[in-house]
């Protein structure tokens, strides 16, 4: 079953990591009926920054939706989406969601996803966690939400900055329950 998907891009550094979402997302796009993209302001300044280059407005085959735009369809339980991913995530953003607060369109639609009990998943990208990160973070966890923590793992042996984040990202398209050809542990070698 083909699924509906929101993608969020906040305003914390790894803009890598986005855009290494949208490329995966485009190349198993026979598995995806429908995504949403939603960019925050910081987000665009620090993709420029970070991946010197304009952010991907029309370079995927999704649809991007100003934050500020309530009739998107995800901002209602019954347009039926089935996950959302905010890659990377701001701590400002988790605390907003962590708390009830609807303020723009990733917020209301992270709201939708946890009253709905659809996947929400989360990939905070911040370093050292603060009592009150780690808080709402536990606040997201309890009220269904998938924590993934930017934190690339290295038994794939990446050589690239895009093959590290892919570590991560692979890891998150599996969370959203798509199929993709990646690196697997390779379980019980005999040693």
């Amino acid at each position: 079953m083909r699924k509906k998907l929101v993608v969020a891009i906040t305003g914390a550094s790894g803009s890598i990591y986005a855009a290494t979402l949208l490329k995966k997302l485009e190349s198993i796009k026979d598995q995806i009926e429908s995504c949403g993209v939603v960019m925050s302001s910081n987000a665009r300044d620090i993709w420029s920054y970070e991946l010197n280059s304009e952010p991907p407005t029309l370079e995927y085959p999704f649809l991007e939706y100003q934050k500020s735009n309530f009739y998107a369809p995800f901002a209602s339980g019954s347009a039926g989406y089935d996950a959302m991913l905010i890659v990377p995530c701001s701590m400002g953003t988790l605390g907003r969601i962590a708390a009830g607060v609807s303020d723009d369109l990733v917020t209301r639609a992270a709201d939708v996803m946890l009253k709905e009990r659809k996947k929400l998943i989360v990939v905070p990208r911040e370093t050292p966690y603060s009592l009150i990160h780690l808080q709402n973070m536990t606040r997201l966890t309890e009220a269904g939400a998938i924590i993934c923590p930017a934190s690339p793992s290295f038994y794939s042996r990446p050589e690239t900055l895009e093959e590290a984040a892919s570590t991560v990202i692979n890891r998150v398209i599996d969370l959203a329950g798509l199929k993709l050809d990646s690196y697997r542990w390779p379980g019980d070698s005999g040693h």
